[in-house]
């Protein structure tokens, strides 16, 4: 049953601030090591495959055949979105409808990238990143042509698909596009972040961080990388020019059941303002990290529920995905407005879902379905910022998407 859009001051619920879990999550965390793939053990082929039939089917009945009819050939319109098909080998690009609403949008074509696409950036140049099980492919957006498929340095075993597969998953590029950074996991132990020209297209370095680098983050200046590694309950901060590494703990409830455990950090924003690290932890704690001194503080968040893909608005407002319960106290899939005074907004969503883009203007949110656990579905929801009565729109869009962009 989907609940009533409210605003909540962060204060409105007390979250613990000390390093033991709430009872609520201890109690549950043998069933939850169990039963969950995407934040349970780091173990290669241990998380089942995705369902066939997604939980909650796409607004087409599955996965939307591409309509090329709905842009000019040979070119791509300004504000079209770009989701990597972690289902498939491909990215798919999407029109948004009419003002990027929603409303009438449908996929517009799919371009082969490489084996399990996670996440993707986009460059100045119209050059999309995308890292896959097997390399960084690298497309043009404006044509819709892969242009290169560029292999990791990293041994990271066999190429397969899966939660646990190894190879590319968080990336991120320099504030200048020179180079692009990009976690690669190495199943079972620890990942590394590659450095890749992108003006020749090859790999020019590589620094060891944590385990499974969920996302990657650049600091507003360029001279430091942060990988946010989920296995290691840490963030490692690596120096651009010399590769040197710094690995800086963020566990707020502790590191307890270790690889068994969910309470581990995913996604992460660098806020531009005085570059501090903000990772949220199940719609309970917000995670400031000062990566100059690896101290960590707490601010209090109210969506009670499992949280992955994050996204800063123009504004400094702070977007969340709440990916549903984990625990049977945990509230349903949502996203979360955060202003920067720390007032939530909660939109309740339907369905799993897992990573968030921004439009330019900074109004309008869209949220992926394909999650990294079953239940995904093949589409991305649509939530207006600015009008807080606005039903979110569902928009058929790619297979099991995860990373995004807005072109």
């Amino acid at each position: 049953m989907r609940r009533a859009a409210a605003v909540r001051p962060a204060g409105a619920r007390t979250a613990p601030t000390g390093r033991t879990a709430p009872v609520r999550h201890a109690a549950l965390g043998l069933l939850a090591a169990a039963l969950l793939a995407g934040c349970g053990t780091g173990t290669p082929g241990a998380a089942p495959e995705a369902s066939a039939t997604p939980a909650t089917a796409a607004p087409s009945g599955g996965t939307a055949a591409p309509d090329p009819s709905r842009s000019p050939a040979g070119r791509t319109p300004e504000g079209t979105l770009l989701v990597a098909d972690f289902g498939a080998d491909t990215v798919t690009f999407v029109d948004p409808g009419p003002d990027g609403s929603g409303r009438g949008g449908a996929p517009i074509a799919s371009v082969k990238a490489g084996t399990a696409p996670y996440g993707l950036v986009v460059g100045e140049d119209g050059r999309a990143w995308v890292a896959t099980a097997e390399g960084v492919a690298v497309v043009d957006t404006r044509q819709r042509t892969r242009l290169a498929l560029i292999p990791y340095a990293t041994e990271s075993g066999p190429v397969t698909t899966g939660e646990y597969r190894g190879g590319g998953m968080g990336i991120a590029m320099a504030p200048d596009g020179g180079h692009v950074y990009v976690g690669v996991n190495v199943p079972g132990g620890d990942g590394s972040v590659e450095v890749i020209d992108t003006a020749t297209r090859e790999v020019t370095g590589t620094a060891r961080v944590g385990m499974r680098p969920f996302d990657v983050d650049v600091s507003p200046d360029g001279r430091e990388v942060y990988a946010t590694d989920h296995d290691s309950f840490d963030v490692t901060a690596v120096d651009a020019d010399t590769l040197a590494t710094r690995r800086m703990e963020v566990a707020p409830y502790g590191t307890e059941g270790g690889l068994g455990s969910w309470l581990k950090p995913h996604y992460a924003v660098v806020r531009p303002s005085d570059g501090a690290l903000l990772l949220p932890f199940e719609g309970e704690r917000l995670a400031v990290l000062d990566p100059r001194t690896g101290r960590v503080s707490i601010e209090r968040m109210t969506a009670n529920t499992h949280q992955h893909g994050a996204a800063l608005t123009p504004d400094g407002t702070l977007l969340v995905v709440g990916t549903g319960p984990i625990g049977p106290d945990d509230e349903e899939p949502s996203l979360t407005v955060r202003a920067p005074d720390g007032t939530e907004r909660i939109v309740p969503l339907d369905g799993p879902h897992e990573d968030v883009a921004v439009s330019k203007d900074g109004r309008t949110a869209y949220v992926t379905g394909g999650f990294t656990r079953d239940g995904h579905w093949n589409g991305i929801t649509v939530v207006d910022l600015d009008d807080e009565k606005s039903e979110p729109v569902r928009l058929a869009a790619g297979n099991r998407p995860l990373g995004i962009s807005v072109l």
